[in-house]
């Protein structure tokens, strides 16, 4: 669980990040103290997935990595001003190319939520 441009390209780092639970075989994390990690990481070491819980335990971020361990999607739980008009959270995706660059934020497509619903605690479908 390393940062941008360390693990992929070929340079262990300590981690930033401990695993505080699982769901199903995905790990949950949670930046260490003394870290000020709030999100999760651009990369994973083995990991094809990490999720981010909100306190009352609800899904709040998905990240999907490629084999290459580089971050190529996220979907999350959070206001989304932009995509909303108003303030209130909203299920919503980003794309990101390998230089970490995310597309804007899109409403979760009913194909993507249903193949990873079981990750997505807390979370119902939206119409």
């Amino acid at each position: 669980m390393g940062g941008r441009g360390t693990f992929a390209s070929g340079n262990p780092v300590p981690y930033s990040y401990e695993t505080v639970g699982k769901i199903d075989d995905v790990k949950v994390l949670f930046g260490k103290p003394g870290t000020g990690l709030h999100d999760l990481p651009a990369e994973a070491h083995s990991s094809n997935m990490y999720i981010k819980l909100h306190k009352d335990g609800t899904l709040n971020m998905l990240r999907i990595y490629d084999d290459n361990h580089y971050l190529s999607a996220e979907i999350a739980y959070h206001p989304e001003p932009k995509l909303t008009g108003n303030g209130e959270p909203v299920l919503h995706i980003h794309y990101y190319d390998k230089n970490f660059n995310r597309t804007k934020a899109d409403y979760l497509d009913f194909e993507t939520f249903n193949k990873y619903k079981k990750y997505l605690v807390g979370r119902k479908w939206y119409d």
